[in-house]
């Protein structure tokens, strides 16, 4: 069985990997670079410098950008370097800096769409996000596209692997010693279960409970606290890593532009007739797995947003994957390199990134990982909540969509049993059919937002705010 979900992922990621790079190329040079002329303007917006709180939305641009970023920085940014690097060598992260460059581009366009082309639940709250901007505009028509979306959403959302990695790490850092404890399993219905697995889940599903019931408000507010000194703090941890072993940074930073392309050290599936092609798709899909563009959740996030002006969270949206991506997870992808720690046999996911941080920080090191792991999982697994309920509630109308969060915390125990392969192709699977109708609305409308684009910044240039 889990080698059919691994083909079936592989298959579904082929075209997929075209669909995400080129569309992201096309919006970059369709754009002719002008968001990212005005990137400074984005950290304006995001200091609140435009922000006015009577106008439609629920969220401050803040802590909108802050429950995309829990979102995208957790887990994946920890356990998917590390899984990536693992299969495709450091040549891995390489493309994933790629892929984030051009993410924000995508960014930039479907966050702009999700609030360009708001629409009301079922209880006449503004909602936004790529179903909403395809039943606004779009029509009826491209309803199959809308529905493909939030089916999706509701399994790429769910808290599986989150869930699954942060119960890894506190297991092989907190209970380390615990041999026999760790070694206990119990039988229910018929299934071989991890006692310390399944309590920790239990445990990691209470915790949640508290935050997500209080809906995007209080998962908004959690995220605007939450997020920066999370990232603060693991960034922190990684610069002590690469000062100690400050003499193998360059030779780190060569390796991932050489190995990119030699692909020397990828043991993955050839694509298209080359191992190269193979190591750009674990590239890709790893990037897209961590910060997310092109499959329209910062557009959902963004889309809470109190704002009148959809140029603004298009901006503050493209500040996503760059954080991530090109932030957080090149500096996992380092602490990795610099430490050797990517050539362990047999280790694979957050095990390499414990092994990276216990090498070069002894005792202290893995403590340190565990609190960044834990903060960043669980603020993921609170924004994932908001997206799976938004998703359920276009589709069946809000009093369904408040049942949604009864069973995403009872996933949240059974992804901390379950095995990872199966766990991230399943993810991998339904992150891929989200892409689709995020990019093909995105294609269709992107003449809109180059409309809405230079109409906003020559107005802010004729008021003097640029």
């Amino acid at each position: 069985m889990s080698q059919h979900i691994a083909e079936a992922a592989n298959d579904i990621w082929t075209p997929i990997l075209f669909l995400i790079l080129l569309g992201g190329l096309y919006f970059l040079f369709y754009s002719r670079f002008i968001h990212y002329r005005y990137l400074f303007h984005s950290f304006d917006i995001l200091r609140g410098k435009f922000h006015d709180r009577h106008a439609p939305g629920q969220i401050s641009p803040y802590e909108a950008l802050s429950t995309a970023l829990a979102a995208t920085v957790g887990m994946g940014n920890i356990a998917g370097v590390a899984a990536s690097i693992s299969i495709g060598g450091p040549g891995a992260m390489f493309w994933m800096w790629v892929t984030a460059f051009i993410g924000m581009s995508t960014n930039f366009f479907t966050t702009t769409l999700s609030i360009m082309y708001r629409g009301k639940d079922s209880a006449g709250a503004v909602q936004g996000g790529p179903m909403y901007a395809i039943r606004e505009k779009l029509g009826k028509r491209y309803s199959p596209l809308a529905i493909l979306f939030c089916v999706s959403a509701l399994i790429g959302c769910f808290p599986v692997f989150q869930a699954n990695q942060l119960t890894q790490v506190i297991a092989d850092v907190g209970f380390r010693d615990a041999e026999e404890l760790k070694s206990k399993t119990i039988l229910i219905l018929g299934m071989e279960i991890n006692l310390l697995k399944l309590i920790i889940g239990c445990a990691l599903m209470i915790m949640s409970g508290l935050v997500i019931v209080g809906g995007i408000t209080r998962i908004g507010k959690f995220s605007g606290k939450m997020v920066p000194s999370m990232i603060v703090v693991y960034f922190l941890s990684v610069v002590a890593i690469l000062l100690i072993n400050i003499e193998n940074i360059p030779k780190s930073f060569m390796l991932i532009i050489t190995d990119a392309f030699d692909a020397n050290n990828y043991h993955g599936s050839p694509l298209l007739g080359g191992m190269t092609g193979g190591l750009i798709m674990a590239g890709v899909r790893r990037a897209t797995f961590s910060n997310e563009a092109g499959l329209g959740t910062s557009a959902m996030a963004m889309g809470a947003s109190k704002t009148t002006e959809p140029v603004r969270e298009g901006l503050v949206s493209m500040l996503s994957p760059a954080i991530d991506t090109l932030l957080v997870c090149t500096l996992t992808a380092l602490a990795i390199i610099v430490t050797d720690a990517w050539r362990m046999p047999e280790a694979g996911g957050v095990t390499i990134t414990v092994a990276a941080f216990e090498n070069s920080i002894p005792f202290f090191g893995r403590y340190l990982l565990l609190l960044s792991a834990f903060t960043f999982s669980i603020a993921t697994m609170f924004s994932y909540s908001y997206y799976g309920n938004k998703a359920l509630s276009f589709l069946l109308g809000v009093k369904a969509g408040k049942y949604y969060d009864y069973f995403y915390l009872l996933a949240i125990v059974a992804g901390a049993v379950a095995s990872m392969n199966d766990v991230i192709n399943v993810i991998d699977i339904a992150y891929a059919l989200m892409a689709v109708p995020t990019m093909i609305s995105g294609f269709i409308l992107a003449p809109q937002v180059m409309r809405e684009s230079k109409s906003y910044f020559e107005r802010m240039k004729k008021e003097g705010r640029l």
